[in-house]
């Protein structure tokens, strides 16, 4: 066997998981991922240590020799690993971004991960758009966050990694008494002729308005011009009254004095949400980060699109190839 000079400790994780469990069904459901994504690992390990480690038939799994000699070598290096994230991993929180205070998807899974790792500090920050938090994961300065993996630029993604969420309905908060506030959903060609907002002129969000421009593009919906950055709830709800734009959110958008807010239909537009971090993070609270987006996922059918959805072909190669 002729070993990398690195490795990533998920793939032997997923390799011991296999190996113990002689079972890809039983665990996948252990690391709470898909079984497609942890096959996917394990033929990665083979690869990299030009060694095959399992003999897979139709009915059975069963160890190679080089599998069988790998098992201990793998205990010992994530044991080692472990003991030191155990002295190490709380001298500082996990910074979690989470968009904006009451962004649900992101909020029902870090509370999960609290759960499921109570003696971590998982911090909750709000950068209020992916693609301003990724420059700050880069950097070092924010862990992890949400959002729309295919809307960032290719020089920050290739420093980054995602594991797919959501597939979040998108929604129209409209002035109460606007020409489409009395639908129960909005059709989307009912929009042609409006000018809708959906963060122009953020530079922090513009990973949302680029999927604006392609859910818009020949729909005759134009989109807001660029307007100065509104910092804070209160002043973003001021500008919002006074442009009276309709605004392109999810359906579990927060609610805003003197507006309502419709699901978007014909078709259903979908946000693709991803948990994104920064490529080498290691931290004890973002292994329950992960599997609390893998376990929430999986329980409310989150990847799962309607017959109706519409999502760009870009997103959609992007989240299947992690699902």
């Amino acid at each position: 066997m002729s070993a990398p000079r690195h490795l990533d400790p998920r793939l032997l994780r997923a390799f011991l998981a296999v190996a113990e469990e002689l079972h890809f069904t039983r665990a996948a459901a252990r690391l709470y991922v898909a079984q497609q994504a942890l096959s996917r690992d394990v033929r990665r390990l083979e690869r990299e240590l030009r060694a095959e480690l399992f003999v897979r038939t139709t009915r059975q799994v069963t160890l190679t020799a080089d599998g069988e000699r790998l098992v201990p070598s793998a205990r010992r290096v994530l044991q080692a690993q472990d003991d030191l994230l155990a002295a190490f991993g709380q001298a500082r929180p996990l910074l979690v971004d989470l968009n904006f205070p009451d962004q649900a998807t992101a909020r029902r899974v870090l509370r999960r991960a609290r759960e499921l790792a109570p003696e971590q500090e998982l911090m909750a920050r709000y950068e209020s758009g992916l693609a301003g938090a990724a420059g700050e994961m880069v950097a070092g300065r924010l862990d992890v966050s949400f959002g729309r993996f295919a809307g960032l630029d290719p020089a920050l993604r290739v420093r980054l990694a995602h594991q797919p969420v959501r597939y979040e309905p998108m929604a129209v908060v409209l002035p109460e008494d606007h020409r489409l506030a009395g639908l129960e959903a909005v059709p989307l060609d009912a929009l042609c002729g409006e000018t809708v907002y959906a963060g122009a002129g953020n530079p922090r969000t513009t990973e949302w308005t680029d999927l604006a421009r392609r859910l818009f593009e020949c729909r005759g919906i134009g989109l807001a011009a660029p307007l100065p950055l509104a910092v804070g709830d209160e002043e973003f709800q001021r500008i919002m009254a006074k442009t009276r734009n309709p605004i392109l959110a999810v359906v579990g958008f927060p609610a805003m004095r003197g507006t309502v807010l419709r699901p978007l239909v014909d078709p259903v537009p979908l946000s693709p949400v991803s948990l994104v971090w920064r490529k080498g993070l290691v931290h004890p609270g973002f292994d329950a980060l992960r599997q609390a987006a893998a376990e929430i996922s999986a329980a409310e059918g989150w990847l799962r699109r309607p017959a109706d959805g519409w999502i760009p072909a870009t997103d959609v190669s992007m989240m299947d190839a992690h699902i």
